[in-house]
């Protein structure tokens, strides 16, 4: 039995990463918050290293990422890296539960939409989607793909130097990185299952590929984690749950198809779903984000 064959396993321990997920970023942002709250936002972000609450979320979220990875290794990357989705659910009501109030009306409708839109791209994907071994075309594609981000990243952030920005944009790349480390890790697994397959360890241009990529999720990775701490700051933990669980999956998907060929035999309905499930589960993300009314945008 291989891994690919048994794709249930791969959504029992993608759920169960969604859950590591969801408790590590709350204890994270509380760290982030108390931060703020004894230093002012001038404060150094190292000094979050000495809180013991930021520090455990650190360990829940490095337990998700490594859960994440082994749900790739047995199903398909767009089956289940939308499947974190269940963390914004989670997030939610154990908010509700520390503080002792219902969600708004608002933040239920928002997450309701979410949720919607997540689960049908998932239908969708589970239906369709088909894995099979990276070719070294598709990998250099997603580092340039990958460089690409980089760059239009570091525009817009010199651009926006001393400038206001929506609290959500540190969300939205914060999602945006995460997806890439799940990408790159999907195409690293799937090419050590290949060589353990075919018994082949020669040190040869696809190894070195293989070699690029595990770079590039550091720098992912790296950036990801910045991005989410900024988030942390300027957001309510629902809202960079949102963003982890629903701008993640969407950017790590679209690379799955446009680029992985995880939907390569898909008839034309299927693509049709996508497109419409995955502007419905961001939709829900932009409307979280109002509901919540964060505070006002800081400046780069």
């Amino acid at each position: 039995m291989t891994p690919a064959s048994i794709p249930l396993l791969g959504i029992a321990l993608a759920i169960v990463s969604a859950a590591a997920l969801a408790i590590g970023n709350l204890l994270q942002g509380r760290g982030v918050q108390d931060m703020l709250a004894r230093n002012g936002r001038g404060s150094k972000p190292l000094s979050l290293v000495r809180s013991r609450v930021w520090l455990a979320g650190a360990v829940l979220l490095g337990v998700a990422i490594l859960l994440q990875m082994g749900s790739l290794a047995f199903a398909p990357l767009m089956v289940v890296q939308p499947l974190g989705v269940t963390a914004l659910v989670l997030t939610t009501v154990i908010t509700a539960v520390i503080a002792k109030r219902m969600p708004s009306a608002a933040v239920i409708r928002a997450i309701v939409v979410c949720v919607i839109g997540v689960a049908a791209f998932v239908t969708v994907a589970a239906l369709v989607s088909t894995q099979h071994a990276i070719t070294d075309v598709q990998l250099i594609a997603v580092l340039v793909v990958l460089g690409c981000v980089l760059l239009a990243t570091g525009i817009v952030l010199v651009a926006g130097r001393g400038r206001p920005v929506p609290a959500v944009l540190w969300v939205l790349l914060g999602g945006v990185y995460s997806a890439f480390v799940a990408t790159l890790g999907k195409t690293v697994i799937l090419r050590i299952q290949t060589a353990l397959t075919g018994r082949d360890f020669s040190f040869d241009a696809t190894n070195l590929l293989t070699i690029g990529c595990i770079v590039g999720i550091g720098v992912a990775g790296a950036l990801s984690v910045y991005f989410v701490q900024r988030a942390h700051a300027s957001n309510r933990p629902e809202v960079v749950v949102a963003g982890l669980t629903v701008v993640d999956p969407t950017v790590a998907v679209i690379l799955g198809i446009t680029i992985l060929g995880e939907a390569s035999t898909a008839p034309a309905w299927a693509m049709v779903g996508f497109v419409v499930a995955g502007g419905v589960a961001m939709a829900g993300v932009f409307a979280l984000s109002r509901a919540e009314r964060p505070p006002a945008g800081e400046t780069v």
